[in-house]
This record gives structure tokens, sequence and C-alpha cells, in this order.
């Protein structure tokens, strides 16, 4: 109740209770330095001038700004002017009890007013603020912050977060036995030695290093060393710099992905994306997914009838679900938990739902657990795509995009194989298919996807590295996680069946660089043999098993043009739909038998024949285009 009232105060209101409690101050004071100094007669003439002294503090109160002060930073240049307003107060009185022949009162039981007025009205601001902040406390209570140095920077920040209503500074750290005991602002100065035991017991949310003069290097061992309290660390610059080198001093901002690229991304907004899907029934699969879960929040923005995730990791799709459902209160959502693998389970949810449009995202990614769980990546990413893609068009869904990737071509893994498996699935219905329009959509590697470089460049940064690459001279076409999406929603607009798009990718990014490229950007310098005082090593691993040491420039000798300028559509060679069943039967049959040759022997025969003839052309000669997908 008390908090509720608090909150809704106006500052009008709050300067007019202010202002108010002043008027009493004065009053009091009045009636206890004047009575207890002077005769009685003397005491019944004050009520004759104690309006006027009234007046004349309310008056100074309000020309001084006494009452618009926040209670939370009252300090010393406020109580100089308290000190200015009682002085003018007990002049006024002064010269009145003189007038009104009153010379018992004298200049010096004033200036003992003027003493107690000053008293009661900072004693008054004090317990206010303390009322205040323990009833904001019990409702809203504020995150701790211990703060490692006790210098100029940590002592601008205390007196920062005194008015801060989400942090509160619980005290200083510091490396100078000096300090220790002391108290500063308020806060007491610990030993470092003393962290542990204060982090555990006061529940404190983040250490902040208040130390910019301090080495690189001593900061990072310091960090390193709190990284194992359980609670955040960050560093502080000082406010000094922050002043006169602005942009300078955010070199330790999060990296923007779209400085990797290596060339201009695609424009944020997409004609035609919007009015296609708008009023549609769509279905996203591996909606919990990074590909997937972009693709769910971009199709809700184009307002869709009804919005259908399905995805088999009860986590990645309630964690969808929810983000959904509060920044898209008017959306009609439903989150299926499944797996594409049962025909039944999808076929009631296409006919339920009355689907238009699927986005098949759902798929096993990763190079190197793919290559070690081959049955199992068969079986999602090609019998599952065969299933829900049959599934779709016998329920008549308009269409049908498949999300793949550049690793389906010339296949040197066992994920590139079974996706491409699946573009050769997709491309059997496609020519089968009276109504509904089958596509498919290639990506390279997307910055910032799970699994990608960039997360685990991001972990091993914060670990202080070392930073893992498997090669120093290999590279990778490089987009962006909703630039890759609006191209499937794009992709998909264009669809007219059988459809492969490809993106102009410009030129491939080295990994090497990238890693250089992100230590700067967090603030560190590379240790190697020209800089052995750095801060974060590279290290090379060499390619594993499935890798490549360069994506290949994708285009087809008889490419189509798009609306769009940057997307193309390749027109790829095909198996028949014999070809296709016996592949499906075979490859089903290894995995009933866990028969791994059979299994490998049948991707190879089928996908190699499956294979379009491409061409690498020089940049120089031809604008480079290449397919980017998920991984």
């Amino acid at each position: 109740m008390i908090f509720k009232v608090l909150s809704s105060l106006s500052h009008f209101h709050k300067a007019c209770i202010l202002l108010l409690v002043d008027l009493v101050m004065v009053a009091l004071a009045l009636l206890i330095a004047i009575p207890l100094a002077s005769d009685s007669q003397v005491s019944t003439s004050v009520l004759w001038f104690a309006p006027a002294v009234l007046a004349t503090t309310g008056i100074a109160v309000h020309l001084l700004g006494l009452n618009r002060i926040k209670l939370n930073t009252f300090g010393i240049d406020d109580l100089a002017k308290v000190m200015l307003a009682s002085l003018a107060t007990a002049m006024t009185g002064f010269t009145l009890s003189q007038t009104l022949g009153l010379s018992d009162i004298t200049a010096g039981i004033w200036l003992e007013f003027a003493t107690l007025f000053v008293v009661l009205s900072v004693t008054s601001r004090y317990v206010m603020f303390k009322i205040v902040e323990r009833v904001y406390a019990q409702k809203l209570p504020r995150k701790q912050v211990l703060i490692y140095g006790a210098g100029q920077t940590g002592q601008q920040m205390a007196a920062a977060l005194q008015t801060d209503h989400e942090f509160k500074a619980f005290g200083f750290v510091d490396d100078d036995p000096n300090l220790y005991k002391l108290t500063i602002l308020g806060l007491k100065v610990h030993s470092p030695k003393r962290i542990a035991a204060i982090v555990r017991r006061n529940r404190i949310d983040r250490v902040v290093l208040a130390m910019p003069s301090a080495n690189q290097s001593v900061r990072l061992q310091i960090g390193k060393r709190l990284s194992a309290l359980g609670c955040e660390v960050l560093a502080l610059p000082s406010f000094a710099d922050i002043v006169l080198r602005g942009e300078e001093v955010t070199a330790a901002a999060p990296l923007q992905l779209d400085t990797l690229l290596g060339r201009d991304a695609v424009e944020n907004e997409l004609p035609q994306t919007e009015s296609t899907y708008r009023d549609h029934r769509i279905l996203v699969t591996g909606a919990g997914g990074s590909i997937g879960g972009e693709l769910c929040r971009q199709i809700a923005r184009c307002r869709p009838q009804e919005l259908v995730l399905v995805d088999h990791s009860e986590y990645a799709l309630y964690k969808i679900a929810n983000e959904l459902k509060q920044d898209n209160p008017g959306l009609r959502m439903t989150a299926v938990l499944g797996s594409i693998e049962h025909p039944e389970l999808m076929r009631e949810t296409l006919m339920k739902h009355r689907i238009e449009v699927v986005f098949h995202a759902a798929a096993y990614k990763h190079v190197n657990l793919v290559e070690t769980n081959a049955f199992e990546g068969v079986r999602n990413n090609v019998i599952g795509t065969r299933v829900l893609a049959e599934e779709a068009r016998l329920a008549r869904v308009d269409r049908f995009i498949l999300v793949s990737t550049d690793k389906a071509v010339r296949p040197s893994s066992m994920m590139g194989s079974t996706k491409r498996m699946a573009e050769l699935v997709i491309q059997d219905l496609a020519k089968r298919s009276e109504h509904t329009k089958f596509s498919m959509v290639r990506f390279g590697n997307v910055l910032g996807s799970s699994g990608s470089v960039i997360p685990l460049f991001q972990k091993q940064i914060r670990d202080l590295g070392p930073v893992t690459v498997t090669h120093p001279d290999v590279t990778r076409y490089f987009m962006t996680i909703d630039e890759a999406v609006r191209l499937v929603l794009l992709a998909g607009s264009f669809s007219r069946g059988d459809d492969v798009f490809v993106l102009d990718m410009g030129e491939p990014v080295s990994i090497h660089d990238m890693a250089l490229k992100m230590i700067e950007a967090a603030g560190y310098s590379v240790r190697n043999e020209n800089n052995p005082a750095g801060d974060i090593a590279i290290t090379f691993t060499g390619l594993q098993e499935g890798e490549k040491m360069h994506e290949e420039l994708l285009i087809g000798s008889d490419m189509l043009t798009t609306p769009h300028p940057k997307i193309m559509r390749a027109q790829e060679k095909m198996l028949s739909e014999l070809q296709v069943a016996s592949a499906l039967q075979e490859l089903r049959r290894s995995i009933e038998t866990r028969d791994i040759q059979l299994l490998t022997a049948t991707l190879h025969r089928y996908v190699e024949n499956g294979q379009t003839e491409i061409v690498a052309l020089a940049p120089s000669k031809t604008p480079a285009l290449s397919v980017v997908g998920e991984s």
C-alpha cells in the first residue's frame, strides 16, 4: 500500500510534501528555541511574527529549489542551501522582533533557531530517505555490486549507484592495505582476501573492476580469479576516458556481426515477404533452433493467421514459444512437441491446422556429430524429411521450403551427404506434386548460430583463450541469422516449384582473420611470436574428418534470375523416382540392420549421381555467387 502511494506521487506532489516538511521544521524550531530562551510574555508574542517567518522560509525554500532536490541526491551543496534558507529566516525574525520591541529575543537566539532548523531539516530528509529506501527495497530489491578499486573511478561509480534503482554498491575491495576498514561514501573498504566470503554471504551479483589505470594483464588475472565466484565480473573504463575519448572506449563492446561478412548485407526490408505470409497458416519445423527460431520471429511480424511450431526438444520449444507469446500478444500460435520422423503426428498437425506453408528447418547439422552418428543423421535428415514432405503433399500444402546447406554440394562429410539426399527427395516430390510447390534454399555458415564458430570464439575469449582455429588458411562464406531468414522467406515467395535458390555471397572470410577481429573487439591483444606479452593466443587444431579447407563458389551453367538481384535460381540434376525410392529403401534397411557399409555405399552411389554440374568462376570475371547454409 505504501509503495503504491509513493510510486504514484508526481514531482509536484513530492515538492509540496518537502516544502510542508520544511515549514513544520521551522515551526518546531521556533517553538523550541525562542520559548526556552525567553519569558512567557515574549513566548506569547512569537505568535505575531510566526506567519512572517513561515512565509520567508517557504519563499527561500522555493527559490533555492530545496523542495525539488531528490532525497537520494542530497549532498554538501544542498546543505549549504538549507543553511542559507535558515539564515534568511533568522534575519527576518530578528528584524520583526526588534520592530515589535522584543529586545529579549537577541540575535544569538535567532542563530540558535537557525542552527536548530538546519538540524531538523537535514534530519527529516535523512529519515524520509531511509523510509522510502526501505519500502522500495522490500518491493524492488536492487542487485548488489562489489567495486574492486577504491580510487577515483570506484568512488565515482559508487556515487552514481546511489541514485540507481537496479543496482546498489555493497562496498569496496582494494589492494592497498592502508585503506582496509576505512569508510568511503558510506561504504567499507575490504581486503581482496575476503572477496569470496563477501560474495557468498551477501549474495553479490556483480564485481566491477574499477581500476582503469592498471595494466591489462593485471586486470585479466584478477578477472580470471574472480570468474570462479559465480557472479558476473565487469571491467570499467575511467570516467575521464569516457568523456575525453568518447567512442574509442567502446572497443570492448560486443562485436557487430555484420562487420565479419566481407560484403554488403541483404537489406532489412525485402519485398513481398509480409504480403506473402500474412493471414496464412504456417508451420516451422526445428522451431527451437537458431534458424527455426528466427524464422518464427520474422513470420510472426508478418501477421499470419496461425503459426505452428514443431520441435523434438522440449526446452527449446518452450523457450521460443514463450518468447513469441510475450513479444506478439495477438499471435495465434501452437507448439507441437515431437519428431518429423513420425508420420501420424505430422499428418495430424498438417490436417488439424490446415497448414498452407511449411518451412522445414529441422536437421542435425553439426558435421562432427553426424560423422560419428551416421544412422541418426540419415534417420532425421533424410527419412524425416521424406516423411514430412510426403505428408505435406498429401495434405495439399501450398508451399514447402527446405532449409539446406552448401555442404550438400560435392559433400565431403556425412552431414553434407544426408542434406544432399534430402534435397534429392524434395526434388523428386516436386516433379510429382500436382499442388504443393517444393523448393529449397541452401545456407552456408550462419554467424552466431548454435554450434558455429562465433559462440565458440566468444566463450574462448571470455575464458582468456586459447582461441582454436582448424587451419590458418581455412575460409568460409558467412551471413547473419536474420539475413539468412529474410532470404528463406523471400525465396518462399518466389517459389514456382522445384527451385534451388542461391545468394551472391561476395568474398569468403578467413576464419583466422575473424578470430583476430573478435579478440581485438573484446579489448584484448593476440599473443604470438611477435607479441609474447599478448593476452590471448590462437592455436591451430587441424582440419577434422569431413571438413573442407575452402567452400566452393557455386555457379551453375544455367543460373536464372529472380526478382531480387542478389538471389539466383539454379537448375540442378535430379534422380528418377525409381532411384529415389531405391535409395530410401536401402537407407531404411541399413538403419534397421545397423549396416554402416550399406549406408555409406548407398549415399555415395546416389548422391554422386544426383550432383549437379558446378563450375567455380573467378570473382574478377563474374560476380561471386554462392549458396549459404545453417551450420
